[in-house]
This record gives structure tokens, sequence and C-alpha cells, in this order.
């Protein structure tokens, strides 16, 4: 039976795609080296982004497996313009997945998008995967295997996060 664990990025010192590890993030990436060290890996595949790289890469070097990345897993852009009201906009796109803001991507769209790296995945000779992604598309994801995962979940998601799929 194939594994598939997906992991939401350490703390990170913002949202841009450059955006670092905090001091605490780097320690955060140890210990999820350290929790995930039993597990026989086979292929790492992470968001580009620079936070999400730097999540897994103590994992990486300890099991001596490169990380590949794919641009399917970064973060989902709620709108190309900020808004104040941020927070209730994307709570509005878990109630109605096709609801779009300025140049953004629906939630429906960006489930699309991370389902198709699982079908890859499903189709693939890989037994265990570890993905690294972000909090928003994780989230999306979960929802694909639970109706219970909704917006009040996406809240309560920690950084880091796992989840076996």
């Amino acid at each position: 039976m194939k594994k598939i664990y997906i992991i939401r990025h350490c703390q990170a010192e913002g949202q841009a795609a450059d955006a670092k590890l905090t001091e605490l993030g780097e320690k955060q990436a140890e210990e999820l080296a350290r929790f995930l060290k039993n597990i026989s890996v086979e292929i790492i595949i992470s968001s580009p982004y620079i936070r999400a790289i730097q999540t897994i890469q103590p994992l990486a070097l300890q099991k001596g497996i490169e990380i590949d990345t794919d641009v399917r897993l970064k973060e989902r852009v709620l709108s190309q313009h900020s808004h104040p009201d941020w927070l209730e906009k994307l709570q509005a796109t878990f109630k109605d997945s096709d609801l779009k803001y300025d140049s953004g991507e629906s939630s429906n769209e960006a489930t699309e998008r991370i389902r198709a790296v699982v079908d890859e995945i499903l189709e693939s000779e890989y037994e265990t995967v570890v993905l690294v992604t972000h909090g928003n598309l994780m989230s999306l994801l979960l929802r694909e295997y639970t109706d219970e995962f909704g917006f009040n979940e996406w809240q309560t998601l920690s950084n880091p996060d796992a989840y076996l799929i």
C-alpha cells in the first residue's frame, strides 16, 4: 500500500517564495527529520519555495535523497492584490470552491493542481513518498480525503505539520 506523507513547511520569515526558515523553523526541520528517520522514503517532492526546501533538507541529507521540486506544490494564490479582509475571503473559498478573486486561484483549481501530483504518485512505482507544500494547498488536498477538513481545520494547522494519506 502506498504511503504519501504530506508536510507543511516549518516556521518561516514570511510568505514570499524566497522567505527562509526562522531559527526556530530550522530547529523544527531537524526535529522533523528525526521524526521521519525510520520511514523508508523513496522520493521527496517539494514546493520550489525556499522555506519548503529548507524544511525537508535535513531529511534528504539524512536519507541521501535529492529533493525534486514541483511548481504544482507552491502555495495557492488567493489574489494578486492585498486584501485587508483576506481571512474572510479565504473562508468564503472553502464554502464556494469555484469562488475566485482577481487573478487568484479558486479552491477547485488549486485542488486540481495538487491532486495531479498525487495521481502521478499513485500511478508510479514509488511506495513511500514525502510531499512538502503549504498550508492552504495541504488543507485542500486533505479535504479530498475527508469532507470534514475545512477552513477551521486549516486554521489549526501548525508549522510544520504532517499527515499520512
